[in-house]
């Protein structure tokens, strides 16, 4: 037997194991990897099939919409039970407060298990926020990270470098039951964002932009990992952004490298465990995809053109400069969720709105994401803005975005969104949603048509 080196991969040469004269050549891969490798790498606890992975769970999340299914069966076969309460997260968020005996009964669920089986980390009313804004604020998520959650937007938490990916009911429920889940292996597109972003384009934009380039499909059983000069320049909450509507363009999961801006949103939370920042970010960077990593694809956009853009039609690929829609007209304005509710999206919003009203005919909803973040705007006046130009400023939920609450459309009428998704129906039957970022939802409001927020900034 020998071992010889070619072009960066070993090749061994071995004697059939029948004694026979025949040669059998078997070859090893030694490429770098990309960081969803090395972290499938990490966690792996098993292949029962050749390219399905059983992966360890750092961490498993759960909401009262879609965790009462997984609840109820594993209390149907006798194992009401978690692998590790400190893992499990849990919030009511979609639905709150509940508005209807249905919508309280998934809540009255969530609730009773997650005292049942101990579980500290679970958020009630007056507490709770939305889930992929609330759980990072809390710290929950770290660089190598294994997460799943029963909510296709899991994958925003790969901005922090971890795996997030949404799964279906059985998976949530073995998660919970023995805190492993498997995934196929999945290939990796590199999407490396150059340039400078002009005045007015934000990070909702850039992300609209890439799955118009990628379309719906175009990262079906991938995973997107973001990098370049614009996204080493954003702050954790724009890459939170791009990470949550990765699943728009088919991604499992969207991904950032972890760095000093990581580092620095969770220094709280990790200040006890290194000496300094300089160590954790050097701990930090074994998650990095190697240089010579292997990518099915690669998409690279100079943003410095890019322009503020929203979607039309009902898919997020349907994407217009907003330069091109003016004149359409709205009914409503929605701030908020998940992929823009933060402090910054608020900031942005305001500082257009500020001094202005809403159009005649236009309603106008803010709802910041978490407690914290409406505590933050509340002491920075943001709140007050909003109220000043008419908005009605609600409790941090989940509810409009799916038209479950708290916003939902009539037939017929639009809406200019900071939300995730424009399907038929997503927020009311027979309405129209146009997702874009909270500048253009701001501006917008002000003028009652789809407008480039270009146009009010200072």
């Amino acid at each position: 037997m020998w071992i010889i080196c070619i072009q960066g991969k070993k090749k061994r040469k071995a004697t059939d194991p029948a004694g026979g004269s025949s040669e059998v050549y078997k070859e090893r891969n030694f490429m770098g990897k990309t960081i969803t490798e090395k972290i499938f790498e990490a966690h792996l606890k098993d292949e029962p099939f050749e390219g399905t992975k059983v992966l360890s769970l750092d961490v498993v999340m759960c909401h009262e919409i879609t965790t009462p299914v997984a609840i109820a069966d594993l209390v149907w076969r006798g194992k009401d039970r978690v692998f590790d309460p400190s893992k499990i997260k849990a919030v009511i968020d979609h639905v709150t407060p509940s508005k209807d005996s249905k919508s309280a009964t998934q809540a009255k669920i969530l609730r009773e298990w997650a005292f049942r089986n101990g579980i500290k980390d679970f958020f009630d009313i007056g507490y709770n926020g939305v889930c992929h804004a609330l759980f990072p604020e809390k710290g929950f998520i770290r660089p190598g990270y294994t997460v799943i959650m029963g909510d296709s937007h899991t994958c925003t938490h790969g901005a922090f470098g971890a795996f997030a990916a949404g799964v279906g009911t059985t998976d949530l429920e073995v998660g919970i039951l023995k805190g492993v889940c498997a995934f196929r292996q999945p290939k990796t597109i590199l999407v490396k964002l150059e340039g400078k972003l002009s005045k007015g384009v934000y990070a909702k934009d850039v992300i609209l932009e890439v799955i118009r380039q990628l379309t719906v499909n175009g990262a079906t059983d991938h995973v997107i990992e973001f990098s370049g000069e614009v996204v080493d320049k954003m702050s954790m909450e724009e890459r939170m952004t791009l990470c949550n509507m990765a699943i728009e363009a088919g991604g499992t999961s969207g991904l950032c490298m972890p760095d000093a801006t990581t580092v620095d949103y969770l220094w709280p939370f990790i200040k006890d465990e290194y000496q300094n920042r300089t160590e954790a970010i050097k701990a930090f960077s074994k998650w990095h995809s190697d240089p010579d990593a292997e990518y099915s694809r690669k998409l690279i956009i100079d943003v410095s053109d890019l322009e503020p853009v929203a979607t039309v039609g009902y898919k997020p690929d349907q994407v217009k400069k907003l330069s091109e829609l003016s004149g359409v007209k709205i009914n409503q304005v929605y701030i908020g969720s998940c992929t823009n509710g933060r402090l910054s999206d608020l900031r942005y919003a305001a500082a257009i709105i500020k001094g202005t009203r809403l159009a005649a005919g236009v309603r106008g909803i803010v709802s910041p994401a978490t407690p914290e973040i409406f505590a933050q705007a509340m002491q920075e006046g943001l709140l007050k803005i909003f109220m000043d130009a008419g908005y009605c400023v609600t409790n941090p939920t989940c509810g409009a975005c799916l038209g479950m609450s708290n916003g939902v459309l009539a037939e017929g009428e639009v809406c200019v969104s900071t939300t995730n998704r424009n399907f038929n129906g997503r927020m009311g039957k027979g309405g129209m949603v146009h997702l874009a970022s909270p500048a253009t939802a701001a501006a917008s409001g002000i003028t009652g048509t789809l407008t480039d927020p270009r146009k009010f900034l200072k």
